[in-house]
């Protein structure tokens, strides 16, 4: 079956320019349009999309709090941000509000394709720029002084095999690379990993990263 897409962005021709170049795709289906982050929450309730690509800046309801909610209301659907805006501000509130991609409008449209068939698979898809912004991050709350685990506690802790996943995980390595080094299963890995993201109550495995970092955890 078709991916079925929401666009969400307050500029109407951009919006028409997106909406053909994805409708090119037979296993793209541009199900809705919105004008901001509202319009986007009202329509997802009733057309029900797979993704909803999403621009940061808009009037009423901006995107970055607009995804929070629907990762609230609607977990099963995946967003990603769209944008002209790559600050780091912009960056990290939209992941830590739960997208699961994020994309400069400069991006190309197999790359866009490609963002959007990561998304439905669950997995993340960082334009380079914005990748580079996230280790960046990583590398800055690994090197200052971690706060105690015991003011961040989970309800259920996670294995030593979980840490040891999750630390690798935070360097951005795939299940497969994760497998190789542990010389386990890709299975096995992707079922740690599913438990991570449980124990930790994030929806991703960037999510994951950046909270067990700013948590003290790894």
């Amino acid at each position: 079956m078709a991916i079925r897409i929401l666009l969400v962005d307050d500029q109407p021709l951009f919006r028409e320019g997106l909406a053909t170049l994805l409708t090119i795709h037979d296993e793209i289906d541009v199900v809705g349009e919105a004008n901001n982050g509202q319009e986007a929450l009202d329509l997802a309730a009733t057309l029900q999309p797979d993704v909803i690509l999403m621009d940061v800046r808009m009037p009423v309801l901006d995107g970055v709090a607009a995804t929070r909610l629907l990762t609230q209301k609607h977990p099963t659907i995946r967003v990603i941000m769209l944008t002209t805006f790559d600050d780091d501000e912009y960056v990290f509130e939209g992941l830590r509000a739960g997208a699961v991609g994020y994309l400069l409008k400069d991006v190309s449209s197999q790359k866009l394709i490609e963002a959007i068939k990561t998304a439905v698979n669950g997995q993340t898809f960082l334009q380079p720029s914005v990748a580079a912004k996230v280790v960046a991050e990583f590398t800055r709350l690994t090197n200052r002084e971690p706060v105690p685990a015991a003011a961040t506690p989970l309800n259920e802790p996670l294995s030593e095999r979980e840490l040891e996943i999750l630390q690798i995980l935070a360097t951005g390595a795939s299940n497969r690379e994760i497998a190789n080094e542990l010389f386990i299963t890709e299975g096995t890995v992707k079922n740690h990993v599913t438990n991570i993201l449980g124990k930790l109550g994030v929806r991703d495995r960037t999510q994951a990263a950046l909270k067990a970092k700013e948590s003290g955890i790894i």
